[in-house]
């Protein structure tokens, strides 16, 4: 299929802004009216590669439900593509992080099988889109098809939510690959500044850091019984009696929903609940870096302190358009067994469900707030949601000191930096500073929460995007032949 609807259902746009101020959430929910009106008769295309894992993904699922809710008509698409072209975008990703990744070239062969497979979900695209709309095209995968929607009429906008704080040879190179499409869009936008290309005109560019939904399946209040009853049922934890509580979740329907489906345990069957729990959760990918998770913990805060890790992830057949994950568990599960018994014994690798999106997101909430620490070892990163999510639950966080995580955490206020990712004796230190000191963590864990209230919550990520609404029509009374020759 070239391209697929995902079906988002509206949402109520109260819920978006409880976290706000009274006066603050009344005006921001009348700039919103007054912009759903503006756009009455426009649709507004979000443009991707999956429906399921990963941040965007995420995203997209609460914005476009929250602006469906508003009166705005969002609409999502997925393009799909074969898995040449998979191979050929995870290059790319990875390439736009500093590394080589599969040491393949982008070349005019790599190039051409690019194009061509965009070219289908470009055709289809263009029977929808009608002049006015507004297109928003996410990351380098979808970056082609704005020279291919060009004629339409539409405002193109590309956001890339992915950069290097410092870029190198290999990113710079990437960039070059890409700009011809990414010249073709009205509007770019990035996560940070630091990660806005060179030689791109400013007057293009806004700024959108990510945000989490506080009222996702992933990131709602869940009361402590359901917490080790969802774990239980997934069978992180060890199976426990009926009367300590059910696997209960609110789907963002409204609807009352129960885990029911397990985790694929690698390494130790199950946790054990008596112990401190240090906690990943990524995808399967040498950028998030998890064999150097293992042995951070395993030199450096296990040898101190009695505690056990373990390492999160989707299965690894449940997300198309990232087919490294299999090969990076597999080095991972290498990596365990090649260290002690001793270590062995406290080290889990849980591959979460995928078939439920929001079963998935429930059981990650559970092992989030049930977590003592939990940890983010990037090697490079655009933003990492999984930070803040992290942190709205009041769960101290650890993190590499790069791309958007910085932007985050306040070192020592609202969560704890690494400033080499490498350095895996200050991540051990860390971990088990906060393991050592549970007041000191405490206070970490409540100024992260605030900082996601103040900086990071959807409400803020709404405003940005109506601002840009705005401008876009703007625009076109400005290009009128009567106001250009005022």
């Amino acid at each position: 299929m070239p391209l697929s609807e995902v079906t988002v259902f509206p949402r109520p746009i109260a819920d978006a802004v409880d976290e706000l101020a009274q006066s603050r959430s009344e005006e921001l929910l009348a700039q919103i009216a007054e912009t759903s009106s503006a756009l009455e008769g426009r649709v507004v295309w979000h443009v991707n590669t999956t429906a399921r894992g990963g941040g965007v993904a995420e995203m997209l699922n609460s914005l476009v439900g929250y602006a469906r809710g508003a009166g705005i008509d969002s609409r999502w698409r997925v393009i799909g593509g074969d898995p040449r072209f998979f191979e050929i975008t995870k290059r790319i990703h990875n390439r736009l992080h500093g590394s080589a990744g599969d040491g393949g070239a982008l070349c005019d062969e790599a190039r051409a099988d690019y194009e061509s497979t965009l070219a289908f979900s470009g055709h289809a695209l263009r029977e929808l889109v009608s002049p006015g709309d507004i297109v928003v095209l996410h990351d380098p995968q979808t970056a082609g098809l704005a020279p291919l929607l060009a004629g339409t009429g539409a405002h193109l906008v590309w956001r890339c939510h992915i950069g290097l704080d410092e870029p190198n040879a290999i990113a710079e190179e990437t960039w070059s690959f890409l700009r011809p499409y990414v010249d073709a869009a009205d509007e770019l936008i990035f996560s940070r500044p630091e990660h806005v290309w060179t030689g791109i005109d400013a007057a293009r560019v806004r700024i959108v850091p990510p945000a989490i939904d506080h009222r996702s399946s992933k990131n709602h209040w869940l009361a402590p019984e359901s917490v080790d009853a969802i774990l239980r049922v997934a069978e992180i934890l060890p199976a426990g009696g009926a009367d300590l509580g059910n696997p209960a979740f609110a789907r963002q329907s409204g609807e009352a929903a129960e885990v029911g489906r397990r985790a694929e345990m690698l390494g130790i069957a199950r946790l054990d609940p008596d112990l401190p729990i240090v906690c990943q959760v990524s995808r399967w990918d040498r950028l998030k870096d998890p064999v150097g998770v293992l042995h951070g913990f395993a030199g450096h805060v296990l040898p101190s302190h009695e505690s056990q890790l373990v390492l999160a992830g989707p299965s690894v057949s449940a997300v198309a358009d990232d087919p490294e994950q299999a090969e990076v568990l597999n080095e991972l599960m290498s990596s365990l067994a090649s260290l002690s018994a001793t270590v062995r014994d406290r080290v889990a690798i849980a591959c979460l469900p995928m078939e439920d999106i929001e079963e998935n997101a429930a059981i990650v909430n559970a092992l989030q707030r049930r977590s003592d620490v939990v940890v983010q070892k990037s090697l490079a990163e655009g933003f990492g949601l999984t930070v803040s999510e992290a942190m709205w639950k009041g769960t101290p966080v650890v993190a590499s000191g790069v791309g958007g995580i910085q932007d985050q955490i306040e070192h020592f206020l609202s969560g704890m930096l690494v400033d080499e990712p490498t350095d895996h004796a200050t991540f051990g230190e860390h971990i088990s500073l906060l393991l050592r000191e549970p007041e000191f963590a405490d206070v970490i864990g409540d100024g992260g929460r605030e900082r996601v209230r103040e900086e990071f919550l959807v409400a803020r990520h709404l405003h940005q995007d109506v601002e840009l609404y705005d401008d876009l029509l703007a625009s076109e009374w400005d290009d009128m032949p009567f106001r250009a020759s005022a």
